[in-house]
């Protein structure tokens, strides 16, 4: 599971309206049957209009300024084993974002518990996801494409009389280099913009920087997690408990699927892996064997070149090989808005 949260773009290319963003999450839905088409949802309804969406977010924002963002973006991307341990099933999913925005609601830090009815958020359900430029197959196919065009440039060279070579030699060339490239799907070389297979399904919520009651801000942007400051000679708790979130997400979907998850899947292993890379590969060889053996799988599907499934504990310097490697992986991911494991 990866949750990401971005404030809205303030810069001059972007409107101050939240029309462009609720535009672009209507995307999905051209050309398509009404029947098939997924709506927008809160935490009671289930269909509710791009226009309302537009309308309610774009109304609150009261006292905030031209500079301040007016809503928030809060990006939830199960992995496909946790997508699968819920047979990709959007009943199921909008179920779990209606549990995790009570956990939201719960990690802002004031003098009373912020309740899920004080947060006016919409959310979409996406089912598809296109190859980035910065995607590993895009990235790694990227390499012999580059060849293949220098080497028809050659050849067009020669037919304007402008370089001299053998014809036959650079098309030969040309083809071993296509039979090389080594990321496909159906036959077809992966390239930007064309749709990852299996499920992809995750979900964009729209959030209103202020409260539904238009007077309180509720930033999950600020830079506090739990601080007071005086304000009118009155104590005022203020700030936003990410981590507290974040670990709650995952506790949610664990809770409510039955999930069994590993290590190397959680929001912990991948703070720890940023902060300390050997205590990371210490714990994570310290796990049963099972679960050991199934954490290198999963970091296999990320990306992750692992030597050998049974690396002895103590060779802990061994595993540390794959640190840099690793560390590309979880990069793409977080800039994907997506993760593999």
């Amino acid at each position: 599971m990866y949750i990401s949260i971005t404030r809205q773009h303030m810069d001059t290319t972007f409107s101050q309206s939240s029309s462009d963003f609720v535009d672009y999450l209507e995307k999905e839905n051209e050309g398509k049957r009404p029947e098939l088409q997924e709506h927008f949802f809160d935490q009671y309804n289930d269909k509710i209009a791009p226009e309302k969406v537009v309308r309610e977010i774009d109304g609150n924002t009261a006292k905030l300024k031209k500079r301040e963002p007016k809503f928030y973006s809060l990006t939830i991307n199960p992995s496909q084993r946790e997508l699968r341990a819920i047979n990709n099933d959007p009943a199921l999913l909008r179920k779990y974002v209606r549990e995790i925005m009570k956990d939201y609601a719960a990690s802002f830090y004031r003098e009373t518990t912020v309740g899920v009815d004080s947060i006016k958020y919409y959310a979409k359900i996406e089912h598809e996801r296109t190859y980035k430029g910065f995607d590993r197959e895009v990235k790694e196919n990227r390499v012999y494409k580059a060849q293949i065009a220098k080497l028809e440039n050659d050849i067009r060279k020669m037919e304007r009389g402008e370089l001299r070579a053998n014809v036959k030699q650079l098309e030969r060339q040309i083809e071993r280099l296509t039979a090389q490239i080594p990321h496909r799907i159906d036959g077809r070389a992966i390239e930007q913009g064309m749709k990852k297979p299996g499920p992809q399904t995750h979900v964009h919520i729209v959030m209103s920087r202020k409260d539904t009651t238009n007077r309180y801000s509720l930033s999950p942007g600020s830079k506090y997690m739990e601080s007071e400051s005086k304000l009118n000679g009155k104590t005022v708790k203020r700030g936003f408990k990410r981590d507290e979130f974040f670990g709650k997400a995952e506790k949610t979907f664990d809770r409510l699927f039955g999930y069994n998850r590993n290590y190397v899947e959680s929001y912990t292993a991948r703070k720890t892996f940023i902060k300390d890379p050997h205590r990371y590969f210490a714990r994570l060889l310290k796990l049963p064997v099972n679960e050991r053996s199934a954490a290198f799988k999963l970091l296999g599907k990320a990306g992750v070149n692992i030597p050998n499934l049974n690396i002895p504990k103590s060779k802990v310097e061994l595993a540390l090989k794959t640190v840099k490697q690793f560390k590309k992986a979880m990069d793409v991911a977080r800039n994907a808005g997506s993760i593999g494991i």
